[in-house]
């Protein structure tokens, strides 16, 4: 059942995020900001993991793996080449990855259903997204495996995802979506970011944010893929599994928002175009002038 009692709820805006980011320092090297790795792109998907690992590029992080389960999958990206293609259990032995983002293109068959296993049985703190979602709402044992993990996770579900992890519908989650967020968060045990106009993030504590960011711009496909890797970039660099959610919420937002203000959409603004525009926008949050 819906929780009716009413959660504090706060708004999410710029100067919550003023810096975004830790300053880097003048002795820094790649390791000190983090390691990212995106599993999934199946056949005909792969594009949503390397849009996927290029945000979490974009967005900081020190290194950038992608594993995908597709059999002609690319052996590198060649427009970012520094993205490192990996077989997709060899990701198994990388020990220093910080957060592994599962979902993008992930499908369905019995090896996407296999590296969901693999993952909720470690400690390594994890982004869960679209397949991934839909995996364990369709399967029992993935379900329960979530409700056991003892890894630090963020879940990235839209209305619909929402709904089939609520046994409910997407009519009914639109219509509490407060409410439906705050109980996957309990459910699951995790940070909960409920997609679509004045996206939720809520934690398993009863802690509550909307988004101010964002618009129609948004509404494309790819751009829940680009959240994804951006929100496994922030943890990667450091920041605390429902801070990150926050930061990457409100970033993927202003995004869209920043690219409308310049003349670029909202119709026709593509997935890889907020990418960039993060980029920009992290900056401009950690200028001195913004500090």
């Amino acid at each position: 059942m819906i929780n009716t009692k009413q959660p504090e709820i706060e708004l999410l805006v710029q100067s919550m995020f003023r810096p975004a980011l830790p300053p880097r320092q003048i002795d820094s090297h790649k390791g000190t900001f983090g390691s990212v790795a995106i599993v999934g792109g199946d056949d005909g998907m792969v594009g949503a993991s390397l849009l996927a690992a290029r945000a979490a590029l974009l967005s900081g992080s020190g290194r950038v793996y992608a594993a995908m389960l597709a059999k002609d999958a690319p052996a590198v990206d060649l427009n970012y080449p520094e993205i490192m293609m990996r077989p997709i259990l060899s990701l198994r032995q990388l020990n220093q990855l910080d957060c592994v983002v599962i979902g993008p293109g992930l499908g369905k068959s019995q090896l996407a259903i296999a590296e969901m296993e693999y993952w909720l049985g470690q400690s390594k703190t994890l982004v869960l997204d679209a397949d991934a979602l839909n995996l364990i709402a369709a399967h029992a044992h993935l379900s329960m495996l979530l409700k056991s993990c003892i890894a630090k996770i963020v879940i990235t579900p839209h209305a619909g995802e929402s709904a089939r992890l609520l046994a409910s519908s997407s009519e009914f989650v639109q219509k509490n979506r407060v409410d439906c967020a705050m109980q996957l968060a309990k459910t699951f045990h995790v940070v909960c970011v409920l997609k679509g106009d004045g996206t939720v993030c809520a934690d398993a504590d009863g802690h509550c944010f909307i988004n101010s960011s964002g618009n129609p711009a948004l509404a494309a496909g790819g751009t829940g893929d680009v959240l994804a890797g951006l929100i496994g970039s922030m943890i990667a660099q450091g920041l605390g599994v429902f801070d990150a959610a926050k930061l990457g919420v409100y970033v993927h937002g202003a995004a869209a928002d920043s690219l409308v203000a310049k003349g670029t959409g909202p119709v026709g603004v593509r997935a890889s175009e907020i990418a960039l525009e993060v980029r920009n926008l992290i900056n401009q949050l950690n200028a001195p002038s913004n500090i």
